[in-house]
């Protein structure tokens, strides 16, 4: 190891032996002689690597600014001290991947799948495992191109932004398949089972051996035996752990019900005019806006005028408080194959039919993808739920805090209505408010649910606002 030592503000001459070959007693005088001494070590056989040292003798202070936070690495004889730090130009094959951001207003959630092994060949940003979570499904992709070496979580885990899953190799050396190793408890499986065989079939010759000294007991075993058989069969069912996403509409929907006064009033409706609307003008509808025109727009837009008239129903209690909201954002249930998810269609009131129409077809394809986004789902001040695409004719929907209304829509169903004195076949549907009544009062209930009512039945009351 080689030294230079350079002096500021001083005549002295640069010393000309090793740093190696410094004895504590010759040099510490030496050293109190010079002020502002600079010494710089360079080290050899550390390849790519440069550091930046600090030296302290007593009785004098030599210092070097350093460049980089340092470790001690070398130990000078007297009273020495070196920081140090390396640093490689070449990057590493290693990376990892880890849980990204999941929102603001979730923490954690649980590694259900993963969708690849080790050994797979992975590009950058394709995902290699799902992260479930209250409201939704994340994926967390690789970072980088390579093949995966390991995995470093398991599917069950509870992980957090930033918990590593996998480690993925860029040149893929040293990267095997663990999927042969996962089939040696499989072999190993059987062999508890003969032993419960054996166990079954020693008892057998006993009790054969015990039935003909009981004579007159052997009426009652076959009663229990009997009995038995009627009980579920354990090896017929499965148990399966609930996903988050079902835990925590669980959840939601029974502090609904524990939280507030929950009421429901029914109402029917005359489909007749807004179905004659949609089949008049959606060929011109779709040339014009691109998107077909449905029943859904007008239950919305119904919605809206129904909030605007009654503007209770779009209020909520916090605490000793009721705060009434200005704005109208309206969340739509679209069940999904993983559950059931609340995309919020915002500023509805400031919407057209085509805007609705564009927004609902592109937060429902998301919701079936399982891209929909936190952001897209949170907040709402009103739900509608149309279980009659599932065939529904009746039901009372459940509010979805912390909102005070929700509105259910049914199956249309033709049915004998008198019309003008004259008994007529009419499409109708039943449509159901359930509301919180600590806030909303069967007045403001009922009125809300007629005013849906006029607005479907007669689509220009819109045009008019009457």
């Amino acid at each position: 190891m080689l030294g230079v030592l350079r002096r500021r503000g001083s005549s002295s001459s640069i010393l000309k032996q090793s740093l190696q070959t410094i004895r504590p007693a010759a040099s510490t005088p030496r050293a109190a002689s010079t002020a502002e001494t600079e010494v710089l070590l360079a080290p050899r056989g550390l390849g790519h690597v440069r550091n930046y040292s600090r030296l302290v003798v007593p009785g004098s202070t030599v210092s070097l600014t350093p460049k980089r936070d340092v470790f001690s690495t070398i130990h000078l004889m007297g009273t020495t001290q070196i920081w140090s730090k390396g640093f490689s130009s070449d990057s590493a094959d290693l990376v990892e991947a880890v849980v990204p951001f999941m929102g603001e207003s979730i923490t954690d959630g649980t590694l259900a799948t993963f969708l690849k092994q080790p050994g797979d060949r992975v590009e950058v940003d394709e995902p290699i495992a799902q992260i479930e979570t209250d409201k939704v499904t994340i994926d967390v992709a690789s970072p980088e191109a390579g093949v995966i070496k390991e995995f470093v979580a398991k599917e069950g885990d509870t992980v957090e932004p930033g918990t590593k899953v996998a480690i993925i190799s860029k040149s893929g050396e040293g990267v095997a398949h663990v999927a042969p190793s996962e089939k040696i408890p499989e072999k190993a499986a059987p062999k508890p089972t003969e032993k419960k065989d054996e166990v079954k079939q020693t008892p057998k010759p006993d009790l054969a051996a015990e039935k003909p000294k009981k004579s007159t007991p052997a009426t009652s075993p076959p009663r229990q035996a009997a009995s038995e058989p009627q009980l579920p069969p354990k090896d017929r069912e499965r148990r399966v752990p609930m996903t988050r996403l079902r835990k925590r509409v669980a959840t939601r929907l029974k502090d609904s019900q524990n939280t507030f006064a929950l009421l429901t009033t029914f109402n029917e409706v005359d489909m007749t005019n807004l179905m004659k609307l949609r089949s008049e003008y959606k060929d011109a509808f779709y040339e014009k806006h691109g998107v077909k025109l449905g029943l859904m727009s007008g239950f919305i837009k119904a919605a809206v005028s129904a909030l605007q008239h009654q503007p209770v129903v779009n209020a909520v209690i916090d605490g000793d408080d009721i705060i009434y909201r200005d704005y109208i954002d309206i969340s739509i249930a679209v069940g999904t194959p993983k559950g059931l998810v609340v995309p919020v269609i915002r500023n509805a009131d400031n919407m057209n039919f085509a805007d609705i129409e564009k927004e609902i077809n592109t937060l429902a394809k998301k919701a079936n993808d399982g891209t929909i986004s936190i952001d897209e789902m949170a907040g709402g001040s009103f739900t509608i739920s149309n279980g009659g695409v599932y065939g529904s004719l009746l039901s009372t929907p459940i509010i979805n805090p912390p909102q005070s209304a929700i509105l259910g829509m049914h199956s249309i169903v033709s049915r004998p209505m008198v019309v003008g004195g004259n008994v007529l076949p009419r499409p109708m549907m039943y449509v159901a408010l359930t509301y919180d009544h600590r806030l909303i009062d069967g007045r403001e209930a009922v009125f809300f649910l007629r005013r849906i009512k006029d607005v479907v039945e007669d689509p220009r009351r819109l045009l008019l606002d009457v």
